[in-house]
């Protein structure tokens, strides 16, 4: 059975070293993109998880279509076929993937490491565990950076050393966003509170002829003319 906190270590120590051998850039635009990431920010607030692991997983379970279902891109509106099946349908795609997040395995609504090996080993369950049992990065992760070069379950059960996983991997994908999005970080997004500017004290007025001082001769002098003149 493989253990969650070494692969945690191992994909942490994996994402320290990495590079990007394929181009993502042009994927990761349409992840960051405003209309894109106001959709995943709003499912975020529901569910916990990070905006950018839920585009992630959006772009390799259905390449980013809104018509489908987050957990495994079957159609929104039927219920799935596909694991995890039985799911839907759905009005909404938030409301797909609220229940992708929430109620289906991995349930990353309960996951609490959001460091990059946490983030990186709960993606890599979303495909399965496989590839950490047979101690290799899973493509689902790390296809297209330098960790990963072959290997791939072509179907249920059945692993091809020699496939090679066409598909954009998410720690690939995240590096690429994070060139473009600098909120993108693994300790969530770092707000700098604003300083509350301090209010200019109002300049004191010293006394004057016009404000002679409580008690002064000057006072005395003015009380005196007032009362007199009856100065309106």
């Amino acid at each position: 059975m493989t253990s969650l906190v070494a692969l945690r270590e191992r994909n942490g120590e994996r994402w320290i070293h990495a590079e990007i051998t394929r181009d993502c850039s042009s994927t990761a635009r349409c992840l960051v993109a405003p209309h894109a990431k106001a959709r995943y920010l709003a499912v975020a607030a529901r569910t916990g998880v990070p905006w950018f692991a839920i585009a992630v997983i959006h772009e390799r379970e259905a390449s980013q279509r809104w018509d489908t279902q987050l957990g495994q891109g079957d159609p929104l509106h039927r219920v799935s076929v596909h694991v995890p099946a039985g799911r839907g349908p759905f009005v909404t795609w938030e409301d797909g993937a609220y229940d992708a997040l929430v109620n289906c395995t991995p349930q990353a609504s309960h996951w609490t490491d959001w460091s990059a090996g946490g983030v990186l080993t709960l993606l890599e369950q979303y495909n399965g565990l496989g590839y950490a049992t047979r101690g290799l990065p899973s493509p689902y992760v790390w296809s297209g950076t330098d960790q990963y070069v072959s290997g791939k379950y072509v179907r249920d059960g059945v692993f091809d050393p020699s496939v090679v996983d066409r598909q954009l991997g998410c720690a690939g994908l995240i590096m690429a966003m994070m060139k473009l999005d600098p909120t993108i970080t693994f300790t969530g997004v770092a707000i700098v509170p604003q300083a509350t500017p301090i209010p200019a004290e109002k300049p004191t007025t010293g006394p004057s002829i016009a404000n002679p001082a409580k008690g002064s001769i000057g006072a005395f002098f003015a009380s005196v003319f007032n009362a007199v003149f009856k100065r309106k």
